[in-house]
């Protein structure tokens, strides 16, 4: 059976609030492969304290050890925000070949909004890029997070 953009979509959004109950950015993502979600990350930044907290790279990292290859050729990434320059490099060396993303990124956006780090044809792997699957909810789950965030600054 193959499942839908959506509804891989829906399992990132899952993601994304649990880093959300950790007082996390809600970042999202699920990897696929042959219809089969083969690993999920979500934003840990500030409770790990690592920069490279970020859901994709632990979504990758974990796929690399199901695959048993740093090569993702077959996988579609699925994440609840558009890929920032760090990550979008990661996709583009892990030859992820497809990306499905809900919330575009004005501040840090590498999949079309600032640049398009995953579709440069300067590097020897391009990526596959379907922007806006349910880019509603994902951006309303942002946009909530940090307007909790600023009400409890003023108080």
């Amino acid at each position: 059976m193959i499942l839908n953009d959506e509804y891989y979509m829906q399992l990132a959004i899952e993601e994304a609030k649990k880093a959300e109950e950790k007082n996390e950015v809600p970042i999202g993502a699920v990897l696929v492969y042959k219809d089969e979600v083969i690993a999920t990350g979500y934003n840990v930044r500030e409770l790990t304290q690592k920069t490279l907290s970020h859901a994709e790279l632990i979504c990758i990292q974990e796929g690399n050890k199901q695959i048993g290859s740093w090569r993702l050729e077959d996988c579609t990434l699925y994440v609840t925000l558009e890929p920032c320059p760090m990550c979008a490099g990661a996709i583009v060396q892990s030859r992820i070949k497809r990306v499905v993303y809900g919330a575009t990124d004005p501040k840090a956006g590498c999949a079309g909004t600032l640049m398009n780090l995953l579709n440069d044809d300067r590097f020897n792997h391009q990526v596959e890029v379907t922007a806006g699957v349910l880019d509603e909810e994902c951006g309303q789950l942002l946009s909530n997070f940090f307007r909790a965030i600023r009400e409890r600054k003023k108080k």
